[in-house]
């Protein structure tokens, strides 16, 4: 299964790679121009090598900390590499979207992720995600990453004080989700039972994914750390429904922003190859490293690392920590 997930995901990044290059997308913008202009002595082979070895750090402590490698992703290779932001955003919303693709369809087979519940939310933050790469494109890149850096700390916070309920009693469903027929039943492995589900809080809900749309699409995070919360503590579905239908959900919201960063010119294949390939390992033998590790431990050291991530980038982006 593994290796069948290294082969897809390997395809994944090289088609996306022969296409922009052949296109000629990668490198008819102005933001191209910018970097280029900004001339560095290093080898150009070293950027790719140096990304492959970090990325692949990232995946082991994104699996372990139980976050998306976008939220990693995004504010460490923004905040310590010469990248362009607009470059990395949108490297960092196809190494969301890599994962999510891979995980996506064995989620709804299984009966983990939930269409009826996927649908509505997906429509609503899929075009959000479209607007938001449309405002972080036309921004400049310091208040793009002042804002970074304040999101990232806002991530933190979310992390630091959720709960997270296995089961939550839910004792009547609220009229729009009895509308649209939002409810399910999946076998629960642990306890050899089925599980009943059913929501309420839907218009809220809804209206809370226009902002986490809008906040994907601008910062290339994904949207992972957000649509967890709101589906299993607002909303009141079971946390491995919300898990699952998040993971799926990040491969429609995800695509939709992705596709505006490759139309301006945002997407370097020499970035996303092996920052893609390089999560993509890390992952797997993250998995293997999770069955032995304390997962509370692992968590803070991500808060820790994402604490920093933040704080560089929100210095940054203030002309503070240049």
């Amino acid at each position: 299964m593994q290796r069948r997930l290294f082969v897809v995901l390997f395809v994944l990044a090289m088609t996306v790679s022969f296409f922009i290059h052949f296109s000629g997308i990668a490198y008819s913008s102005e933001l191209t121009a910018e970097t280029v202009g900004k001339a560095s002595s290093t080898p150009w082979w070293v950027w790719p090598l140096v990304l492959f070895i970090v990325t692949f750090v990232l995946g082991i402590a994104a699996v372990l900390g139980g976050v998306g490698g976008g939220v990693l992703f995004v504010p460490i290779i923004g905040g310590f590499f010469p990248f362009h932001l607009d470059f990395v955003r949108g490297a960092g919303l196809l190494v969301a979207l890599a994962g999510a693709l891979a995980a996506g369809p064995g989620l709804l087979k299984k009966g983990m992720a939930d269409l009826r519940l996927a649908i509505p939310v997906a429509l609503i933050a899929s075009s959000c995600a479209i607007v938001g790469a449309m405002i972080g494109l036309a921004l400049p890149a310091n208040v793009i990453q002042t804002a970074l850096g304040a999101t990232i700390l806002g991530i933190v916070a979310i992390m630091l004080m959720a709960k997270k309920s296995e089961y939550p009693d839910i004792k009547q469903a609220d009229a729009l989700s009895t509308a649209l027929r939002i409810n399910g039943v999946y076998f629960e492995p642990s306890t050899g039972q089925e599980v009943n589900w059913k929501i309420h809080r839907t218009p809220q809900a809804l209206a809370t994914f226009i902002i986490i749309g809008v906040m994907a699409g601008m910062f290339g995070l994904g949207a992972g750390w957000a649509n967890v919360p709101v589906l299993n503590l607002m909303m009141g579905a079971p946390l491995k429904v919300s898990v699952a239908t998040s993971k799926f959900l990040l491969s429609i919201t995800d695509t939709s922003a992705a596709w505006i960063y490759f139309n301006n010119g945002a997407v370097l294949p020499m970035m996303v190859v092996p920052s893609i390939i390089g999560i993509m390992l890390g992952s797997i033998v993250g998995v293997r490293i999770l069955a032995r590790t304390k997962p509370t431990a692992i968590r803070y050291m991500v808060i820790g690392l994402l604490l920093f991530a933040g704080a560089r980038a929100l210095l940054k982006g203030l002309d503070i920590w240049k």
